[in-house]
């Protein structure tokens, strides 16, 4: 069907300086020279601002303006540069990765079963022709080859057939188009071979090329799937729809896209605000966590301002719209994730950056190969056999592998270290670090606010406010059940919207919640504050007795003073940027002995205090576990988000990390030194290779079989470096992070 300009101009959205915007989902994304390919392309066309293609999500941005170029010029420019356009959706696209991650299994599956079977044969072929095997049984053996081998390469090596195809019907060259030629000449001429009775085929060399290359696609396929798209993490809290109070006083559900600033909305206890706005009427507990990083729920009043993606805990809310879809501060962190997503999409791995220029270089060696030997008066078919014995000698299977590898190996030891990888190429930008950005509530703190203190449990008074907090899911109720060991609830207790619980007991009444419920002083309140700074205090008052305030605090992670020396000590620059109020960040960092930090962040001023970092030079980890956190996770050099981390910091984020200790961090950093060390190890093992086998391979001292052989020599040998992580003994230590400068170290 013919795709018409007003089937795409429906997802194009107004962008900045009079600029129309795009997202399209792009099939054929391989590597970083395709990302090259589309972006370089499309920048031809006129009026084209920016293109910027996610490697891990194959999703194109595009800006431009629209009176120049056409949506639909632009995905036939695509489709010209031989790749697939579609309108970008998260769910859709998890679907296609996941087919085409299905696909890559099944072809890798066959493969290897289909090499296995075809060795016995080759072996058997091999040993016969030095003791004296008869030709009808060697042709035999070598007609079984072919009757496994032309299907198995007609199947398995599909994904690789198809993006040579799209490549050179564009008129680009591409690495699959050496796999392809060298496969496909390999069987051909192993054909030829069996039907004139010669001595060897290369039917096994054919597929194992293919077993080879199809392991580094998979594995490599497989890393940069695990990581989520940002979109569909975001869907899950934005509401669809909300309730509209009419001017008569009747409540309407209406779309998002329907309200404007100046409506009157409801949202009702458990339900997530739909928009920005002021309450008006209404009193209630908000849990804030995901926007501001403060631990707890916050109380409502009439006045206060309440935010879209927001959980209203307890009571029913009218709030008057200040923003709704699109101007949100959800929105908000939206665009700034998308900006900084793509922002780290530039990054260009050292394996892709040398494969750009392989394709050429291999295509020329294997010509002149064949030109030269024919210039010298040899036949056709020998020196064919030469030019496909440099076609295959020079594969990138060890190219191919020396990335995914170590991958695959050190994801491993990290997960046994209680880190699990998102990114493919997170370990590489590890290596780099020096500065380390913590985020304080649930980052360097547990997840969970404790009791400050033991409890005694001679304590009448706190065991009887254990027992009347089991009717309440609130965060610091839940502590103090936790604190009491408290079983067994009492009867008849009222909850008191935005407030706090009470009951009667022996004809008394008593009282759990906030300071002001059960009616405490201000005095009162600021003294408790100077005994715990930035503690969460929760009220008790039995009866006409007196007002007993509990400090709750957040506790830091049980080894995060022991990680915090080590770090420093290693060298690395530690801040703290936080949500969280002022006087509770002072706090942890005074505990933890860490100098630099800052309160009350929002999402644009953590990444303006990124972008100041990255312009004097430093390499930025970024720990941290909030939506408030989620755009400069993924603007951060690289990332690191705690297991409790709400969905879309995980998604943002580089890795995740388990437990509640602080370790996994320290050991992320000296385990990604090692395993880039072993990355390098194997492009320097890749390039040696060639450069010994190719003149080799050009000079016809290597035939097809032998060439098969040193390829696949040569992926063992990457992958064997790339196990040596496995071999370190004991807990890691950090090594020191890279030097700076005296000038460096005073912006720290």
């Amino acid at each position: 069907m013919t795709v018409h300009q007003r089937d795409w101009q429906a997802f194009v959205t107004p962008g900045k300086d009079g600029a129309v915007h795009m997202d399209l989902a792009v099939d054929g994304i391989t590597c970083a020279a395709c990302m090259g390919d589309i972006e370089r392309g499309l920048k031809r066309l006129p009026g084209i601002r920016a293109a910027r293609v996610n490697l891990t999500s194959q999703r194109l941005a595009v800006d431009w303006v629209e009176d120049q170029t056409g949506a639909d010029e632009i995905v036939a420019e695509l489709a010209r540069l031989g790749y697939t356009a579609h309108p970008f959706d998260p769910a859709s696209q998890k679907d296609r990765q996941d087919r085409t991650g299905k696909e890559l299994l099944r072809c890798l599956a066959v493969a290897g079963f289909a090499g296995m079977n075809i060795m016995l044969l080759s072996v058997s072929v091999w040993s016969g022709n030095a003791t004296g095997i008869e030709a009808e049984t060697r042709d035999f053996f070598h007609w079984l080859s072919a009757l496994i081998a032309l299907p198995t390469v007609a199947y398995a090596g599909r994904p690789f057939f198809r993006s040579a195809f799209k490549a050179l019907a564009s008129g680009r060259l591409n690495m699959d188009v050496p796999i392809m030629i060298g496969v496909v000449l390999a069987v051909a001429l192993s054909v030829v071979q069996t039907v004139q009775h010669q001595h060897h085929a290369y039917f096994e060399s054919a597929v194992m090329l293919l077993f080879f290359l199809l392991v580094g696609r998979y594995l490599d396929h497989n890393m940069r799937g695990r990581t989520r798209s940002f979109a569909e993490n975001i869907a899950a809290l934005k509401a669809e729809v909300a309730a509209r109070i009419l001017p008569d006083g009747n409540v309407r559900e209406v779309p998002l896209s329907r309200i404007a600033a100046g409506d009157l909305v409801l949202v009702s206890a458990g339900e997530r605000v739909p928009v920005d706005g002021v309450v008006e009427t209404g009193t209630s507990e908000i849990d804030q966590s995901l926007v501001t990083g403060e631990s707890g729920l916050v109380p409502v009043d009439p006045g206060q301002r309440v935010y879209a993606g927001t959980l209203n805990g307890s009571g029913a809310l009218q709030v008057r719209v200040e923003a709704a879809s699109g101007a949100t501060l959800l929105d908000e962190v939206n665009r700034l994730l998308e900006a900084a997503s793509q922002a780290k999409s530039k990054y260009v791995r050292i394996a892709d950056r040398a494969a750009r220029l392989y394709a050429p270089l291999v295509h020329g060696a294997a010509g002149l190969t064949f030109l030269g030997w024919l210039l010298a008066g040899m036949e056709w078919q020998p020196a064919l056999v030469i030019a496909i014995s440099v076609l295959i000698i020079t594969c990138p299977c060890a190219l191919g592998l020396a990335v995914p590898a170590v991958q695959v190996v050190a994801s491993g030891q990290l997960f046994r270290r209680g880190v699990l990888l998102n990114s493919g190429d997170a370990i590489e930008r590890l290596a780099d670090i020096d500065t380390i950005l913590f985020d304080k509530t649930g980052t360097l703190t547990l997840a969970e606010p404790e009791l400050c203190g033991p409890f005694d449990a001679k304590d009448r008074l706190v065991a009887l406010a254990g027992r009347l907090a089991l009717a309440s899911r609130h965060p610091l109720s839940m502590a103090l059940v936790r604190a009491t060991h408290a079983i067994t609830p009492l009867p008849e207790v009222k909850e008191v919207p935005g407030a706090g619980l009470e009951t009667v007991v022996e004809g008394e009444r008593l009282r759990l919640g906030s300071p002001q419920f059960c009616g405490a002083t201000a005095r009162q309140i600021e003294g408790a504050l100077r005994e715990v700074p930035g503690a969460s205090l929760l009220a008790i008052r039995f009866g006409d007795g007196p007002v007993r305030l509990l400090p709750f605090r957040q506790s830091p992670r049980p080894d995060a003073r022991a990680v915090i020396d080590h770090l420093k000590a290693a060298g690395y620059a530690l801040e703290i940027v936080s949500g969280d109020t002022e006087p509770a960040v002072a706090g942890c960092a005074d505990v933890l002995g860490i100098p630099h930090w800052q309160a009350g962040m929002k999402p644009a001023q953590k990444i303006a205090r990124l972008e100041v970092l990255q312009q004097a030079g430093r390499k930025v980890l970024m720990v941290g576990d909030g939506l408030n956190d989620a755009p400069a996770l993924a603007g951060a050099h690289v990332s690191l988000s705690p297991v409790s981390a709400v969905h879309l910091s995980q998604a943002a984020s580089d890795a995740v990390f388990l437990g509640d200790r602080l370790q996994p961090v320290a050991d992320a950093l000296l385990l990604s030194q090692r395993a880039r060390a072993a990355i390098e190890q194997n492009l320097w093992i890749s390039v040696l290779y060639n450069m010994i086998a190719v003149p080799v391979a050009v000079a016809g001292f290597v035939t097809p079989l032998m060439a098969a052989v040193a390829m696949s020599a040569s992926s063992l040998a990457v992958t064997a470096n790339a196990l040596k992580l496995r071999w370190g003994e004991g807990r890691p230590e950090v090594r020191a992070a890279p030097a700076r400068t005296s000038g460096e170290r005073a912006q720290g």
